[in-house]
């Protein structure tokens, strides 16, 4: 067994070429590019029993070479994915279930009958690879670069494969991310959280890829550090996983989510206090705040069972396209995913930001939605309309307060946190559709604004957090 370490991106056939012929993997490749065409043959049960059980089983033939394989899905964020792979080399190109033993075969199907495995669906391109070796640190570092061109085929269904995968054979994942970040700076890249056995079951059936990554397994004395780690991770691979699937099928619901992960996303670097400095995120946010002003009025627009709602409906999907294309796309997500690896906030960051940085979650989590509470401006029956505006601006507040309440109201002492995470929500989404409803109703709106701001001074959570 070996453990693989790759990014997976996905290119277009433009790419694909520029990539041949780019000066940095140019210079550090040893070999030049050498060309085979790779054909595979995946495996399963008519019940789907591995895919359940999260493995894929394919038979390879490179050239003369016949290769049984056994991979794990492992873990895969922005494209970095490590997953266990068992390779044997055959004289026949048939399955030899003998290999598939204890040492290898999952528990959970212990009791499988191998003998129901049969062909399910081919992935079969043309890969141009290289040897690449360069100094990081004093250290070697050995990548395989692979160019892959071709296609999976299910059945009557088909995808095409067009992808640049780099696989670390010597030295750190991050060197990984390094290159990848480089290649990014002019050439569109698009990290991708899907291998291609899980594009073969995703054609018999869109729901089969999984869009969530697993919650991180948090406690109540889960520190700072570890808490913007696992959150920034999980955000950072449901964002990918979203935009594949929603390049992949177009349903406007994946837009929509899409557009709400990246809202957290942008709205978790402001609720850290020091513990994550504005400096160490300068990177990210003018570019994912510029995503976000093109993806959320769509989104907001979108909502509505008219012309206008159907045009955004309609424009999202090159919209989203023209981003893809745009060499941003990979520079943002890619530089996210070394800044998580290298825990990029800790670097020279102020003594306090290091205490607040060791604090346990749910006292950290306390004192950071009380600030948040504490200082929303919410709307009063008092005032008159003219406060709208002073209202609207509570929005990013209101964005950090879903942020730190959707993922963490099971750890914060108070008094029904599901209640005051619906109640807050429904006063964010009043907020949203002042600016798109017709003017004539816009007095209504007001008024339920009002009574959306008494609900939640009513509430038991929001006394004990002004307390």
């Amino acid at each position: 067994m070996v453990t693989e370490t790759e990014i997976k991106l996905r290119i277009s056939p433009a790419t694909l070429d520029a990539l041949r012929q780019h000066p940095l993997l140019l210079a550090r490749s040893q070999d030049g590019w050498q060309t085979g065409t790779l054909t595979n043959q995946y495996f399963d049960t008519p019940n789907r029993d591995l895919a359940a059980a999260r493995v894929a089983l394919r038979l390879r033939r490179d050239g003369d070479q016949l290769i049984q394989t056994l991979k794990s899905r492992g873990q895969s964020v922005a494209g970095l994915s490590e997953r266990n792979e068992w390779d044997w080399y055959l004289d026949t190109e048939q399955l030899d279930t003998r290999l598939l033993d204890d040492g290898c075969w999952p528990a959970a199907l212990a009791d499988l009958d191998k003998g129901l495995l049969q062909p399910l669906f081919t992935t079969d391109f043309q890969r141009c690879k290289t040897l690449l070796r360069w100094q990081r640190d004093d250290q070697l570092v050995e990548v395989e670069a692979a160019l892959d061109h071709g296609q999976v085929l299910a059945g009557e269904q088909q995808e095409v494969i067009c992808e640049l995968e780099l696989e670390v054979r010597q030295g750190p994942a991050e060197a990984l991310l390094e290159l990848a970040l480089a290649l990014a700076a002019d050439l569109p890249l698009m990290p991708c959280d899907i291998s291609k056995a899980e594009r073969g079951y995703r054609l018999f059936d869109s729901a089969n890829y999984n869009l969530r990554p697993s919650n991180p397994d948090w406690q109540l004395d889960s520190c700072v550090d570890d808490v913007i780690a696992g959150a920034g991770w999980q955000l950072l691979g449901y964002s990918q996983r979203l935009a594949e699937q929603y390049r992949h099928a177009g349903q406007w619901r994946l837009f929509r989510e899409l557009t709400q992960t990246l809202s957290s996303l942008r709205a978790s670097f402001a609720v850290y206090d020091l513990a994550l400095p504005r400096s160490s995120v300068q990177d990210f946010v003018p570019a994912l705040d510029r995503l976000l002003q093109q993806f959320r009025p769509l989104v907001l627009a979108g909502w509505a069972d008219d012309e206008v709602g159907r045009a955004a409906r309609e424009q999202a999907p090159a919209l989203f396209e023209q981003q893809l294309a745009d060499p941003a796309w990979g520079q943002l997500f890619i530089g996210l995913a070394l800044w998580l690896r290298q825990r990029g906030w800790t670097r020279n960051r102020p003594p306090k930001g290091e205490r607040i940085g060791a604090l346990p979650l749910a006292k950290w989590l306390l004192a950071a939605v009380a600030k948040e509470i504490q200082e929303l401006r919410v709307p009063h029956h008092n005032e008159g309309d003219g406060a709208i505006s002073e209202w609207m601006d509570q929005q990013p507040r209101l964005a950090r307060l879903h942020f730190l309440l959707s993922g963490f109201r099971g750890f914060l002492d108070a008094s029904e946190p599901d209640r005051l995470f619906g109640e807050l929500n429904k006063l964010q989404a009043l907020l949203e559709q002042y600016p798109l409803i017709e003017a004539e109703q816009r007095p209504l709106l007001l008024d339920a604004l009002r009574k959306q701001g008494q609900r939640l001074r009513k509430l038991n959570a929001w006394r004990e957090l002004n307390g």
